[in-house]
């Protein structure tokens, strides 16, 4: 089942997370949370200025909702529908970035690092409270951000 949080220029701009709120905690609530894994989409409804040719991730106002959202929600990325491209967008709203038009988006490498690397031990946590089984789960988060985890790590964190 897909799941939509839409947002607009006023829930932005006033960094109102209510309509995430709304859609959450309900999933929160169930006690199965684990059932709605990388179902999770944003549609975002920003006005832009005729002819700005900014990225989303680009709009600080929009960078700064995301941001608090994730304050809220550290864990979210779990939630996120990742074959669409969700995870790559949460990501770039909270990374620093820059476009390339031959090789697209670039994140900023050690800032990438430091939010994977905080992802993995609020993710990891978060799952295991969840009682939803980890490792494959934040290597694969890994992964899609180009980084392979080795077993031993994991090894570390237990």
């Amino acid at each position: 089942m897909k799941i939509t949080i839409t947002i607009d220029t006023d829930y932005v701009n006033n960094l109102d997370i209510s309509p995430a709120f709304k859609v959450i905690e309900p999933l929160l609530q169930e006690k199965a949370i684990a059932s709605h894994e990388q179902q999770l989409s944003f549609d975002i409804k920003y006005a832009l200025e005729p002819g700005d040719p900014r990225e989303l991730s680009e709009i600080p106002e929009l960078r700064l909702w995301f941001v608090r959202l994730d304050a809220k929600y550290p864990w979210l990325p779990f939630l996120l529908d990742w074959k669409s491209g969700e995870f790559a967008r949460y990501t770039a709203m909270l990374v620093p970035h820059q476009f390339s038009a031959k090789e697209g988006i670039q994140y900023n490498p050690e800032a990438l690092e430091i939010f994977l690397m905080h992802k993995i031990f609020i993710l990891g946590d978060w799952l295991k409270q969840q009682g939803i089984p980890s490792q494959s789960r934040l290597k694969s988060m890994a992964q899609m951000l180009g980084y392979d985890l080795e077993d031993a790590f994991f090894e570390i964190l237990s």
